[in-house]
């Protein structure tokens, strides 16, 4: 089974994404679930993988993230691109993805140097469509990051929640 340890994204970013749908419409697939992915777990039994998330992130603080505009993976790692997305700007969430990858290795290509935190809106559009959204303006949207969510690729949803502490 395959999961990911992400960051629950607030409902500012999801009205960030909403108010964003219009330009949108032009790609190809628009992403209606949010996520912000820390760090990935392939070929993991659930139970496992949260015992070795325990210790880890038992002390885990709080940290800040905020969206810092709109950018794109032009040939993606995983999929058709271009992907366009939300670029998060946190060190607290680069750092614990270091410290992750450091105790539980690195998926090649997508984590380790290679990991840009971000929250995708859509993929498959023409280059004008990436430049207009591109160009998008908006309000900063910062929050303070509290917990982190355990994803399941199989059943497609959180199955397990860890608080961080403040």
């Amino acid at each position: 089974m395959s999961y990911s340890l992400n960051v629950p994204v607030p409902g500012t970013v999801e009205r960030l994404a909403d108010e964003l749908y219009p330009q949108l419409t032009a790609f190809d697939t628009v992403r209606n679930r949010h996520t912000l992915v820390v760090k990935r777990f392939e070929n993991q039994p659930y139970d496992r993988l949260r015992e070795a998330l325990r210790l880890p992130l038992a002390n885990e603080p709080t940290f800040e993230a905020r969206i810092a505009g709109v950018d794109t993976f032009e040939r993606p790692t995983r999929g058709d691109g271009p992907v366009v997305y939300l670029a998060v700007d946190s060190s607290g969430l680069l750092a614990l993805h270091d410290r992750l990858v450091d105790r539980f290795g690195e998926i090649e290509g997508l984590e380790g140097d290679d990991y840009v935190p971000h929250v995708t809106l859509a993929r498959g559009g023409s280059p004008s469509a990436v430049d207009a959204l591109r160009d998008a303006e908006f309000d900063p949207v910062a929050w303070t990051v509290s917990e982190l969510d355990v994803w399941s690729a199989e059943y497609r949803e959180v199955v397990g929640t860890i608080p961080l502490r403040g």
